[in-house]
């Protein structure tokens, strides 16, 4: 009898060894946002320390049972909050560094520093930064690791990056000696190596959701294209969310450190299995009004999450380092202006950074990307800190003098755009009407476009080195010249000198319409 009980048990014992849970917790595009920050009526959301709490929570309790935990990051770790900028995403590495960040794959925002800065951050980084599809123009060897192989012990997990291939027209400045591969094509490849080696393969991807634009890839793209991918932790294009393509379970957990995704997995010998996806909501509210008192009244969407105090505390000493100068208030708004609809529509934001950018030029027309602007300006003081956050990028004016001809060009290749791309166009000094695709009207300071009349035109250096597809820019750029001014600066000035501090309300009107 005791021989049959023990056969039983071990055969049991083996069966069960089969089944081993993975859970994969997941965050993207955070933007420098690794401390808590407000929103509009939405106060001391997100952050690095809240996320190491909870994940070290999760990492508890499913080590506890037996199971897997990888922590991955899908990319766009730089520019969007001063103090990360400022000190080129230190503060962000050692707070990931400290919450056992498994890998992250390079993101195009990555690129938007001088290569010694990420050289020295993926230096600095305790976890590979990947790309499978990033190669050097001249000797076609691999910019960074393809891959890393995580060995559990009872299974063995492959993790491939790969980054957008539009890139190469998103940041030019400093990729000229890089060739981004196609993604699907890379991945295909590696899956090929790895398949009879590892028991799940994760593809952590910077690409974005929704069908591809032109020849590059999306995450939905490549769950078409490629075959024995098990998962896609995904980034690029904010969204939160999870999607079923091919059989292949695409998650992305939205953006600037506000949620932390959670993917669990079954892993039997030769299946995979996705059990679950959540996204947990840090620390973000819903205003409920005000009290007797006329104080907000706030509810958790969840629950509150209280930061760990060792991440808090490296965050607290980064932040000190150049808080004085940043916390300098410059003016005060008695209204919202939103960074919202900057991507599909003017409005009073973007207007007021074209019109900035225009009068320090003194130009006739000004021009600059709704992508670029990354923030809100709330009602109260305005402080450098916040026009950095609205504009972090430290692009400087750019001037050119063109034909109306030219200028019309630029405007033939914004009316290809579709609503939500980051080239969507903010202008001063025009009003511009597009219609199926075309455009049917430019008018500058009132006045019909002139196609012989030269103009003076000021975009940002990024656009004029062709960024966001602007290629036309690049093109006539040499004859240019580069103001040195940022635009940080220019805002800052327009609302002190122009604007005498205080800013009540702002144009919000249609300077270009796009009519489908």
């Amino acid at each position: 009898m005791k021989k049959l009980v023990v056969l039983v048990l071990s055969v049991l014992l083996v069966i069960f060894a089969f089944s081993v849970q993975l859970t994969i917790l997941h965050i993207n595009d955070t933007h420098g946002h690794a401390w808590a920050f407000n929103e509009w009526h939405n106060p001391e959301i997100g952050g690095f320390a809240a996320i190491s709490t909870l994940a070290d929570e999760i990492r508890y309790n499913v080590e506890a049972k037996g199971g897997h935990v990888l922590f991955l990051h899908a990319g766009d770790m730089n520019t969007g909050v001063p103090e990360s900028d400022l000190l080129d995403a230190i503060p962000d590495i050692t707070a990931l560094n400290m919450m056992g960040l498994d890998a992250m794959t390079l993101g195009n925002h990555e690129f938007d520093n001088p290569r010694d800065v990420l050289e020295l951050q993926m230096k600095l980084a305790k976890f590979p930064m990947l790309s499978a599809n990033l190669v050097y123009k001249d000797t076609g060897k691999l910019f960074a690791k393809p891959y890393i192989i995580k060995d559990f012990g009872d299974i063995k997990v492959a993790i491939i990056g790969v980054i957008t291939e539009a890139t190469k027209f998103l940041e030019p400045l400093y990729i000229e000696d890089l060739d981004f591969l196609d993604a699907a094509e890379a991945v295909q490849k590696y899956v090929d190596e790895l398949r009879d080696k590892v028991d799940v393969i994760i593809v952590l991807a910077h690409l974005g959701w929704g069908e591809p634009s032109g020849n590059y890839n999306t995450s939905f793209s490549l769950a078409r294209k490629v075959h024995g991918v098990d998962v896609i932790i995904d980034g690029h294009s904010h969204s939160l969310g999870k999607k079923i393509i091919n059989g292949i379970t695409i998650v992305q957990a939205g953006e600037y450190s506000k949620w932390l995704g959670r993917l669990d997995l079954d892993v039997e010998k030769g299946k995979v299995t996705v059990l679950n996806w959540q996204a947990y909501p840090i620390n973000l509210k819903v205003y409920k009004g005000k009290d007797e008192n006329g104080n907000a009244i706030y509810e958790y969407q969840w629950q509150k999450i209280d930061p760990d105090p060792l991440v808090a505390a490296a965050l607290a000493g980064f932040k000190a380092l150049g808080g004085k100068q940043l916390d300098t208030v410059i003016g005060k708004s008695s209204v919202l202006l939103e960074k919202e609809g900057v991507r599909n529509r003017s409005t009073a934001l973007g207007n007021l950074v074209a019109d900035a950018i225009r009068w320090k030029a003194n130009a006739d027309i000004a021009f600059t990307n709704g992508g670029g602007i990354r923030a809100s300006i709330l009602p109260g003081d305005i402080t450098i800190r916040n026009i950095l956050t609205v504009h972090p990028f430290g692009n400087t004016i750019y001037v050119m003098k063109l034909t109306g001809d030219q200028i019309k060009k630029i405007f033939e290749y914004t009316a290809t755009l579709q609503p939500g791309m980051g080239a969507w166009p903010q202008i001063s000094g025009a009003t511009v009407k597009v219609k199926d695709g075309k455009v049917v009207e430019i008018k500058i300071n009132g006045k019909p476009l002139d196609p012989n009349k030269v103009y003076v035109f000021a975009t940002n250096n990024y656009l004029a080195g062709g960024g966001d597809g602007y290629s036309m820019l690049k093109e006539w750029a040499p004859k240019g010249y580069d103001t040195g001014f940022t635009l940080a600066q220019a805002i800052i000035e327009y609302i002190q000198k122009v604007l005498g501090g205080t800013i009540e309300s702002y144009d919000d009107s249609p300077r270009y319409q796009a009519e489908q």
